[in-house]
């Protein structure tokens, strides 16, 4: 549930998980370039966020903290131009975590990476690399992830914009067990509110879920999940309600 005013917005979240009954209270506060998002949940954790936008031209600052916890201290960079987007960010700790994430390209080409680099033990814990190619039907990538461990490629492309009907299909290598994953799916607008998707993969599993727009941005889904080789164990089935003022 959100309630919001020009200056700030107050979300309120529940959800029950077996006996337990877990919530949060969210408030956002602004102040001209500045945005503070305050959260508190049931465990009595303090998240706090802040946010300055634009102390620089295409610079974004964040700072961000948890309550009581002394190590969840970290500060953020990002910055944005027009063929380049930078994100750093390094723990208020003495040993941190030092995060980078970066991207150069335009409308038809794009390169990035995203790496963790633990101080304390002087070795990445993250390391990641990415090519992508679009155009006006057509998204293409190659991305490689787990520290060079996992390679996929994927594919989207669309098939008719009238009715937003797509296929999509993308195949992961694992290098350290010789494994592959292949999932292909597809989607299909029904009419203008409501929408199916659907996916399978090459050890069976398949997943469904049709969503339909009962009113802008509020979204009514129904989703299933089966193991086509043990159907009578596995299958599952969700509801989702998004509500947007």
């Amino acid at each position: 549930v959100t309630f919001c005013c020009p200056l700030q917005a107050i979300t309120s979240t529940g959800v029950k998980k077996g006996e337990l009954i877990l919530a949060d209270v969210t408030t956002q506060l602004k102040n001209k370039n500045i945005t503070t998002d305050v959260k508190v949940d049931t465990s009595s954790n303090l998240f706090t966020t802040v946010t300055i936008d634009e102390p620089a031209p295409g610079l974004k600052t964040i700072f961000s903290f948890k309550v009581p916890d002394q190590r969840s201290g970290k500060v953020e960079l990002q910055y944005q131009h027009e063929y380049t987007g930078i994100s750093t960010s390094i723990g208020m700790t003495a040993s941190p975590l030092v995060n980078f994430s970066g991207v150069v390209g335009n409308n038809l080409l794009a390169l990035g990476t995203d790496l963790c680099f633990d101080t304390a033990s002087g070795n990445f814990t993250k390391l990641n690399a990415g090519l992508s190619y679009t155009n006006a039907d057509l998204v293409a990538a190659v991305t490689l992830n787990d520290k060079g461990d996992t390679l996929t490629a994927s594919y989207y492309h669309t098939v008719s914009p009238l009715t937003s009907t797509a296929v999509g299909a993308e195949l992961t290598h694992s290098f350290s067990s010789n494994e592959n994953t292949l999932t292909i799916g597809t989607q299909h607008a029904l009419d203008p509110l409501t929408t199916v998707k659907g996916r399978v993969n090459n050890y069976g599993k398949a997943s469904a879920l049709i969503q339909h727009a009962w009113r802008p941005k509020s979204l009514f889904t129904i989703s299933g999940e089966v193991d086509t080789r043990a159907i009578e164990k596995s299958a599952k089935i969700g509801l989702a309600v998004a509500l947007k003022p």
